[in-house]
């Protein structure tokens, strides 16, 4: 959730914007970790359905951030200062709102704010992961290389969700087709030979009987039935942008057959990859696993992170947090415990990522293949079912005279 928060620099400056945090301490521990001296803190009030739609159309998109990601590694490799990158990255953009943060981040960066600390005032645009990364380089000198791969990951990520909507879409064309023959069918189609079987007098088979009242109801009662349609869309989508929605439809991802398992997959490679890179940066594991916790995009598994950050801190080994948390294969905490005996936990972490990344792609190219196939046969059972009701007694009509 997002709160408003009043805060002074280190010079006396009087701050105020807005950070993301799961709670009010969560928001201060944030504000505390860019130096800034906490004034006041309040969650912000939920926001209306138009606001929520506004957001959503004006969000800055994976792919715009990666490409400037991309050129800010490169300006910055070329010597560039950095007061004159973020200056030249502010003309580049075309992005009306990527634009507009731009420009306050530059304008924090020549107020004295450390990149971190301006980068962190726009938290809906980049993650405490990236923040993060973006500390630990201004500490370790090198920015240039972490923006690097911050530009592969994000880069990465947007591939993997890429695959995973591609391999939707065509579903879904193919089932909103079939609805829209369906509803022609039912009220255009049926309406116009319905007076025949009317006088034909003879036992319609059941499934032809429920075809005709329902085309009967739609051709009626039309206006009704889309202003609920819409009102019901309005309503799950309101819904399932808020907190409770969320939550609830992260948890239900989980539990599709097949789906289920490829959203693990993809989660459990996002956080081997989080991890191993904010650990070889000097974060502490704990540390390492709460932020990497808030890169994954799954309430379900940032609750299983945190959970598992807290019994490190208590002493646990990262590998026997792991071993019984739900939706980690075995696999994950097995390679952690080799990295932990043997002092390579960042390469293990690595493989586990690159081995769940290459098991979501396979998949996802696989389910690319078989969906089309499926689709065609399932849809056309599902039209010769619906076409047999509507002949099946014509003939038998032709058949009685």
């Amino acid at each position: 959730m997002k709160f408003n928060y009043k805060a002074r620099t280190k010079e006396g400056e009087l701050q105020v914007g807005n950070v993301e945090a799961q709670s009010r301490d969560g928001a201060t521990s944030i504000l505390l970790s860019h130096g800034l001296f906490v004034l006041n803190v309040e969650p912000v009030k939920e926001s209306n359905l138009f606001t929520r739609i506004t957001n959503f159309f004006e969000r800055v998109k994976a792919t715009d951030l990666m490409i400037v990601t991309r050129q800010f590694a490169t300006l910055l490799a070329s010597q560039v200062p950095l007061g004159d990158t973020l200056r030249n990255l502010y003309k580049q953009t075309t992005k009306p709102v990527l634009k507009q943060v731009l420009g306050e981040v530059t304008t924090d960066i020549e107020s004295g704010f450390a990149l971190s600390q301006a980068l962190g005032r726009h938290p809906a645009v980049f993650s405490e992961f990236y923040v993060n990364m973006v500390k630990s380089a201004e500490v370790t000198g090198r920015l240039g290389e972490v923006l690097s791969f911050l530009a592969d990951y994000l880069e990465k990520q947007a591939t993997l969700i890429g695959k995973v909507k591609r391999a939707l879409i065509y579903p879904a064309f193919v089932i909103g087709l079939f609805v829209v023959v369906m509803i022609v069918m039912l009220t255009m189609v049926l309406p116009q030979i319905t007076p025949i079987f009317t006088e034909s007098k003879l036992e319609l088979p059941f499934f032809t009987k429920l075809l005709i009242t329902t085309g009967s109801i739609m051709s009626t009662w039309w206006w009704l039935l889309l202003i609920g349609f819409f009102g019901l869309v309005i309503l799950i989508v309101d819904y399932v942008q808020t907190q409770e929605g969320k939550l609830v439809m992260n948890e239900l991802s989980l539990h599709i057959p097949v789906i289920g398992k490829l959203f693990q997959g993809l989660y459990v490679a996002r956080f081997a990859e989080s991890a191993r890179v904010l650990i070889q940066g000097g974060l502490t594991i704990p540390q390492a696993i709460e932020i990497s916790s808030h890169t994954i995009g799954n309430y379900v598994f940032e609750d299983i992170l945190h959970e598992a950050a807290q019994n490190v801190r208590k002493g646990q080994l990262l590998s026997q947090a792991l071993a019984n948390a739900p939706y980690f294969p075995p696999l994950v905490s097995q390679l952690i415990s080799v990295g932990e005996s043997t002092g390579r936990l960042e390469q293990l972490l690595g493989k586990i990522s690159d081995f769940y990344g290459r098991e979501v792609e396979g998949t996802v190219d696989n389910l690319v293949e078989l969906i089309q196939p499926a689709l065609l046969v399932v849809i056309g059972i599902m039209v010769a079912g619906l076409f047999a009701s509507i002949l099946l007694p014509l003939y038998n009509i032709t058949q009685s005279f």
